[in-house]
């Protein structure tokens, strides 16, 4: 037992001291959190994150670009481009793609957030009023952002839900960017009505590997209950903020092929 406890205490040492190597301001560049910090007004934030966030898969390099690229198509105005109905301006979107996202899913997703954010000062309120659990939130959100007319059924893809088991990585790194604030100047904390012990740890295959090696995650699938077991042994290092050893697995995982 002792050991186990000396054990756990070197490692949870080890992770702090990568967690302090990685929340940095330059971990901020080649990461797609540099395209929200492209902006300023909190409505453009939330969208260039979420778009960032959406298209996080793959070549870093790459996601940035394509993020940019749609930013610059926007006008480096998001929430001003999604409020206005000029189709002129929307025809740009048209020669948008990334990966498997397509013109047809871009076109959705403006019409979704010119939907909520005519109704709604933040994108926050699209995530909290489904209850008070992260995983409350994101289906919430699920259904919320599909609730629209004549929704492409080849959109649905884009945005994970724990109802059919994802492990939603991408969305619980948006709102890790979102909610996080320890003024080290790398997640925003815009919004207040999440607390920073609430969130889920994003897993990808990487964080999976390193958390696997380390003892801390046992489940074969990368899905919704592996995140949720993933950040309960998290929690045991900081109750209060379990998902700031994203950066630690991450940095480990992406950046040093531990």
């Amino acid at each position: 037992m002792f050991e186990q406890y000396i054990s756990m205490y070197r490692l949870k040492e080890f992770l702090n001291s990568k967690f302090e190597l990685y929340n940095q301001p330059s971990f901020i560049k080649d990461d797609p959190i540099s395209i929200p910090h492209l902006f300023t007004k909190k409505q453009d934030i939330e969208i260039a994150g979420f778009f960032a966030s959406i298209f996080a898969w793959g070549n870093r390099k790459t996601i940035i670009s394509k993020s940019r690229e749609l930013m610059e198509l926007m006008d480096m105005q998001p929430h001003e481009f999604c409020l206005n109905e000029d189709l002129g301006r929307l025809k740009r979107l048209l020669e948008f793609k990334h990966r498997t996202f397509n013109p047809t899913d871009l076109l959705y997703f403006v019409e979704f957030l010119q939907y909520h954010y005519r109704n709604n000062d933040s994108l926050e309120t699209a995530f909290t009023k489904w209850g008070n659990t992260i995983e409350q939130m994101l289906i919430g959100f699920h259904h919320y952002f599909f609730s629209l007319e004549d929704v492409p059924l080849r959109t649905k893809k884009h945005i994970a839900t724990p109802e059919k088991k994802s492990n939603c990585k991408r969305l619980n790194m948006f709102l890790r960017w979102m909610v996080r604030d320890d003024n080290k100047g790398v997640d925003f904390g815009l919004w207040k009505s999440i607390n920073s012990s609430q969130l889920i740890c994003p897993v990808d295959v990487h964080v999976a590997r390193v958390a696997k090696r380390f003892n801390l995650l046992q489940r074969k699938q990368t899905d919704w209950n592996a995140a949720i077991e993933l950040t309960e042994q998290l929690k045991k290092f900081d109750a209060h903020d379990p998902v700031k050893y994203d950066f630690a697995l991450f940095g480990l995982g992406v950046i040093e092929k531990y």
